[in-house]
């Protein structure tokens, strides 16, 4: 009876301890999002993302505002004065999330004294910057003079590098 009621004592610790680390951490993080479209200009405003999370636009350059990241050339930068997120170079969808329905690119943002670490993420809208590909250049159908008006005849689907899951072709010309 003993080692029951020891372990529901634990337990329950555990699961104090574990909600006072979420509650104590919901300030330190949060997440936002934005989108654009790909192909967008370098220097193209994002978002303010200190702004968009009450941050004190102040404290920034001394808490040495930044986005962390591995990349050597990274998609986007924040700047430190007034938290503004830019388009460090133009962004291919196709060449960033190949095959991919949903194109999202995840930021971490740092401020210092006390750290706060800040999840931002920035969906890349597609632009049909891309024609379908037929497999043939050419199709010749024969047609008998007697089909009536509005029939219609199948054709091989097109390849759309712009979109893999919806990759076929209505009405192609």
């Amino acid at each position: 009876m003993e080692q029951r009621a020891s372990n529901a004592q634990r337990t329950g610790l555990l699961l104090t301890v574990f909600i006072s680390l979420i509650l104590s951490w919901s300030g330190a993080f949060a997440q936002i999002r934005y989108a654009i479209l790909e192909e967008v200009k370098e220097g193209t405003v994002v978002g303010n993302v200190a702004k968009d999370l009450g941050l004190d636009k102040g404290t920034l350059k001394d808490r040495k505002y930044r986005i962390v990241t591995d990349a050597k050339d990274p998609h986007f930068h924040v700047n430190p004065d007034d938290g503004t997120l830019y388009v460090s170079r133009e962004i291919d969808r196709e060449e960033v999330c190949d095959g991919s329905n949903t194109c999202l690119l995840n930021l971490k943002t740092v401020l210092e004294n006390p750290l706060e670490i800040h999840y931002v993420s920035v969906e890349i809208l597609d632009v049909n910057d891309n024609y379908p590909n037929f497999q043939w250049k050419e199709k010749n159908l024969d047609i008998s003079e007697s089909v009536s008006v509005g029939k219609s005849f199948l054709l091989q689907p097109a390849r759309d590098p712009d979109n893999k899951y919806y990759n076929k072709c209505i009405r192609c010309q």
